[in-house]
């Protein structure tokens, strides 16, 4: 455990963020870990969090990497990055559906319901949600560990075929992790944004960029939604053909209409998607299969916190990383 009894952390309350530096230092419960955290990301949950979404208040941020300061002795001192959902253990979904934690009726979520987050000098997590990180992946690739994660949840619900075409609405940070993750089944993998340029960030991945006109109106087997936003879900609905799956990967605030005969008549399927397996996502940066250096847009230390807040909330800004060293 630190010497310090206090931390500094983001503190976020009424939709306001401040940097308080009397929070006290979390104290890890039985079968919890203290990680003293190196650098945090800024994602689109995070902006939707200052917004109203979850009612959440206290230290937000779930994208980390961090190294063990307390804990079990197989883990002291070893860099970690987390797995944001903690569940309870006891209920019928934690003992009816093995290893589906993110379901938990019970559970608290990092930095978004129930538990303080990331963007602090300190956090603490159940020590199973850990994961060792191998020491030739940097800190700026490990923070992305979570939400390639969640691209990669998308092959654990829906088989991707060589013979099929795949449509990816966004070209932000998750979309461009999606469309590298997806391209890597051997499906035609298109994206559309706002930036075709960014395409030829990817060198060597099979993905491109829609036309100007954008995607093909009923042309896709599959088109996975990435922007949070009424109009990428239409543009989305529109691409698939009869038959075919829209898949939701980005968080939404409101209320979304949606054009429900035409889900009905063309038999498309929904399916809802967030976090994903931990495991394949560090072997796939490790093995540099997954590129982030080119979705990183700025950095910013933790004092600075608002202004980096204001930075990711820009058009066009990628990954924001808030960089802090607990004592």
């Amino acid at each position: 455990m630190p010497e310090k009894k206090t931390m500094d952390a983001v503190w976020l309350e009424d939709g306001r963020l401040q940097l308080r530096q009397d929070i006290p230092v979390p104290e890890p419960g039985q079968d919890e870990a203290l990680v003293a955290v190196t650098q945090a990301g800024i994602c689109q949950t995070d902006l939707e969090l200052i917004k109203g979404y979850s009612a959440f208040h206290g230290i937000p941020g779930h994208e980390f990497v961090g190294t063990v300061s307390a804990g079990p002795a197989n883990l002291l001192g070893k860099r970690v990055v987390g797995e944001i959902n903690a569940c309870c253990g006891r209920c019928p979904t934690c003992r009816d559906r093995a290893g589906c934690v993110r379901h938990c009726p019970e559970r608290t979520v990092l930095g978004i319901a129930g538990r303080h987050g990331a963007m602090a000098e300190y956090l603490v997590l159940p020590s199973a949600n850990l994961h060792e990180v191998a020491d030739n992946l940097a800190d700026d690739e490990a923070i992305f560990v979570e939400p390639l994660a969640a691209a990669l949840e998308i092959q654990e619900q829906v088989h991707l075929r060589p013979d099929q075409r795949v449509l990816v609405v966004g070209d932000g940070k998750l979309g461009l992790l999606v469309a590298q993750s997806c391209s890597r089944t051997g499906a035609w993998v298109e994206v559309a944004g706002h930036h075709p340029e960014r395409i030829g960030w990817f060198p060597g991945t099979a993905m491109r960029a829609c036309a100007d006109a954008g995607p093909d109106a009923r042309s896709y087997d599959v088109a996975v939604e990435c922007t949070g936003d009424a109009a990428g879900f239409d543009v989305a609905l529109r691409a698939l053909r009869p038959g075919g799956t829209l898949i939701m990967k980005s968080t939404y605030t409101g209320r979304l209409t949606l054009d429900a005969a035409a889900v009905v008549v063309d038999e498309i399927t929904l399916v809802g998607s967030r976090c994903g397996p931990f495991r394949p996502a560090l072997t796939l940066l490790v093995s540099g299969q997954i590129q982030t250096g080119p979705l990183i847009s700025a950095r910013f230390s933790l004092d600075q916190a608002e202004a980096a807040f204001a930075r990711a909330a820009q058009r066009g800004v990628l990954k924001v990383i808030l960089g802090m060293k607990a004592e």
